[in-house]
């Protein structure tokens, strides 16, 4: 059975514009927190592939998307190439051993064997697999290289970057280093969740804005672009969606061998249309904080399929979706795309 959602990703004409949200399986959900209550807390929930089948599952069947996404996190990762991941509640994710010289780097795994350490992921695709309905999607996704480092250098979410940055400019050497070792893994890691059943990878370069545009490609795309090239050469069928955060200003700049580009809120989608909807498909790029209010996103989703016209293009938020929405606003937002959209 041919699925919708992939179809659009190749840019094929379908009956309406697929759609789903990014953080879909989240905290919005009241049945999503009963199940995180029950895992104790996030980590074991990434672990417990049951659960996270279930809260992977949850949107496709309550808010009515037209992909599911895995639940799990980027951090893994990092995580499984050997570094000490805490979630501090009301602080997010904090590393106690972040990296700082070449020693902190070498004593971390690599390559094929710490890609190999995330078979609950693995297990989780498979379970998921097993309970989704044939026409709907299972997306893949991991951190994008730059994103990961970060934090693997930061040793916790940050507003400046600037340890990171200090080592971009000073110590270029040391961070291509990194990001050429986190490369390897996430190109087998990927590949892994592909063999495990996925339907489409999403690439997330969250931080993508904290780097100054002639710097970018080097430290960033060029490694997205490499982990695409790897993953179509071995699977040309498996769509791949690049989504980098707060880069209006570096559109003239995005290439490689990939078919969809998630644009974020603080992108125009006419001005991505004019720079690169020619190339490739577009997803977006509702503002989250339209789903506090059903007439901002109608509004939203009415401007965006006037620019987009049905072509070309998936819905979806332009970031993810905040833990405070009324989920019926959520199911207000997708039937609104569904509706806009009919062939």
């Amino acid at each position: 059975m041919s699925k919708i959602f992939v179809d659009a990703c190749f840019g094929k004409e379908t009956p309406y514009t697929p759609v789903w949200m990014m953080r879909q399986a989240g905290r919005y959900l009241p049945e999503y927190m009963k199940v995180r209550a029950e895992a104790g807390n996030f980590l074991n929930l990434c672990h417990d592939p049951k659960k996270a089948c279930e809260v992977t599952l949850q949107p496709v069947d309550i808010v009515g998307v037209d992909a599911a996404i895995l639940f799990s996190d980027i951090l893994v990762v990092p995580l499984e190439m050997g570094m000490d991941l805490k979630f501090v509640t009301g602080e997010g994710p904090k590393f106690n051993d972040p990296i700082k010289d070449e020693a902190d780097l070498d004593r971390l795994i690599g390559g094929d064997e710490a890609a190999s350490k995330l078979t609950y992921v693995y297990d989780t695709i498979k379970l998921i697999k097993e309970k989704l309905a044939d026409d709907k999607a299972l997306i893949g996704f991991t951190g994008a290289p730059w994103t990961l480092a970060t934090y693997m250098i930061e040793g916790e979410g940050t507003k400046t970057y600037n340890i990171c940055k200090k080592m971009m400019y000073s110590n270029p050497e040391l961070l291509h280093k990194i990001l050429a070792k986190v490369t390897e893994v996430v190109k087998l890691y990927m590949q892994k969740q592909i063999e495990a059943g996925i339907d489409v990878v999403q690439i997330f370069d969250s931080w993508a804005a904290a780097i100054e545009p002639s710097k970018y490609d080097e430290f960033s795309w060029k490694y997205m672009v490499e982990i695409a090239e790897y993953l179509k050469s071995k699977y040309p069928h498996i769509p791949i969606i690049m989504f980098p955060k707060g880069i209006p200003a570096f559109l003239d700049k995005v290439y490689g061998n990939f078919e969809v580009f998630g644009v974020d809120w603080s992108t125009p989608m006419d001005l991505a249309k004019e720079k690169l909807g020619s190339k490739y498909v577009l997803q977006g790029n509702m503002e989250p904080c339209r789903l506090y209010s059903k007439e901002a996103t109608t509004e939203s989703v009415e401007a965006i399929q006037k620019v987009m016209g049905g072509k070309r293009h998936i819905f979806n938020l332009g970031h993810g979706i905040l833990p405070d929405v009324p989920v019926e606003n959520a199911k207000h937002f997708i039937k609104e795309c569904h509706r806009v959209s009919k062939k």
